[in-house]
C-alpha cells in the first residue's frame, strides 16, 4: 500500500448519492490552487496522488492537473463515477494527458438500485458504456470502489462476479463501509446498513475474488466481520505499517493529514486478540451497534506477517 495524498479539484457532481459524504459546494481548485497541493505532496515524498471531488471529471482543469504530474513524475489517479467517461473521447483526452490508473465508483449492478441510490436512472447504463471504453482504449488500470450500504448489503458478491466475467480486466475492488456521520446519509439513515446485513456477501465476494487471483481492501469494517481475510482491511495495513494519509478538502475541514487509523471499541474487543491491530468500530454507539462486535482468538502474528509479505 502507497502513502498517498487525495486532492479534491471539485465539489461538483452529476449524481446526488444519497450517502455522499462530500456533497456539492460552488468551489472548485484552480490550476494553481492544484500545482501547489500536487508540489506539497511531491516535497513530503508521497507516493502518488488521487484527484477526488465531488466528481473530479467535471474540473476543467483536470487534464492539466495530469498532465503536471506526468511531467513531475509522481503517480497519479482519479476518482470517478464513470458517467462523463462513458464519452470515448473525453476518456482520451485524459489517458492522453497521463491517467493511467482509475478509480471507477459502482454501488450495485441492478440498475434499478444504482438509480436509486445515485438518484440518476442513467448511472448504471453510462458504467457499462465507461467500462466498454476502458475496455478498448487499453493501457489504464482500474480499480471498482463500492461503498457498503443497505441497499447492496445482499448482493456485493454478485456485484463483482457480474462484472469481472463481462470485464476480465478488473482486477482489483475496494469496499467502504457506510460513513453516517454526513451529510447526505443522516438526511437518508435508510441507506445505513448493520454489519450483519453484508457479512455473508462481503465474505462471498472476497473470497471469489482470492480464486479468480484479484485483489482487494475493505475500509471501516471490523477484523470480527473479515475472518481469514483480516490482511485486506484498510486500516490495519496501515496500523501495522505505520502509514499516514492526506486530504485536502475543499471545505470548511481545509487539509487534514490522518495518522491515527483507529475507532471506538467495544468492552469485548478486550479479550479479541486482534485488538492490537484492529481499527475498531466507526462511529459506534450512534450509528453502528458496539453489540455486533465480538471477540476472535487468531494469531495477529500470521496477519502481520501477510501484511509485511514483499
Amino acid at each position: 500500500m502507497a502513502t498517498l495524498g487525495y486532492i479534491q479539484v471539485t465539489r461538483k457532481c452529476n449524481q446526488k448519492c444519497r450517502f455522499c459524504s462530500n456533497p456539492p459546494t460552488k468551489k472548485t481548485l484552480s490550476f494553481q490552487e492544484g500545482l501547489s497541493d500536487i508540489n506539497y505532496f511531491i516535497k513530503k515524498g508521497y507516493d502518488g496522488v488521487i484527484f477526488t471531488g465531488g466528481e473530479p471529471t467535471l474540473s476543467p482543469q483536470l487534464p492539466k492537473f495530469l498532465s503536471y504530474c506526468k511531467k513531475k513524475k509522481i503517480h497519479a489517479r482519479v476518482i470517478t463515477n464513470g458517467q462523463k467517461i462513458a464519452d470515448f473521447g473525453y476518456l482520451k483526452l485524459l489517458k492522453d494527458s497521463g491517467l493511467y490508473h482509475l478509480h471507477l465508483s459502482i454501488y450495485s449492478i441492478k440498475p434499478d438500485i444504482q438509480g436509486f441510490l445515485t438518484q440518476n436512472d442513467d448511472s448504471f447504463s453510462n458504467i457499462k458504456k465507461a467500462l466498454e471504453n476502458l475496455k478498448k482504449i487499453g493501457g489504464i488500470t482500474v480499480d471498482i470502489n463500492t461503498v457498503i450500504n443497505k441497499y447492496n448489503a445482499d448482493h456485493l458478491d454478485k456485484n463483482v462476479i457480474w462484472l469481472t466475467k463481462r470485464f476480465p480486466f478488473l482486477r482489483h475492488f475496494v469496499w467502504n463501509n457506510l460513513d453516517p456521520s454526513m451529510n447526505r446519509a443522516t438526511e437518508n439513515p435508510d441507506t445505513i446498513p448493520r454489519l450483519n446485513d453484508f457479512e455473508l456477501s462481503l465474505h462471498r465476494a472476497m473470497e471469489y475474488l482470492q480464486k479468480t487471483g484479484r485483489t482487494f481492501r475493505v475500509e471501516r469494517v471490523p477484523l470480527c466481520y473479515m475472518t481469514g481475510f483480516e490482511h485486506c482491511s484498510t486500516e490495519t495495513r496501515k496500523i501495522v505499517k505505520r502509514e499516514e494519509m492526506a486530504i485536502h478538502f475543499l471545505d470548511k475541514k481545509g487539509f487534514v493529514r490522518v495518522e491515527n487509523f483507529r475507532y471506538s471499541k467495544a468492552e469485548c474487543c478486550k479479550s479479541c486478540f486482534l485488538n492490537d491491530i484492529c481499527a475498531g468500530l466507526y462511529m459506534m454507539g450512534k450509528y453502528y451497534d458496539a453489540k455486533e462486535l465480538y471477540p476472535v482468538f487468531v494469531d495477529k502474528n500470521k496477519i502481520i506477517k501477510k501484511i509485511l509479505r514483499p
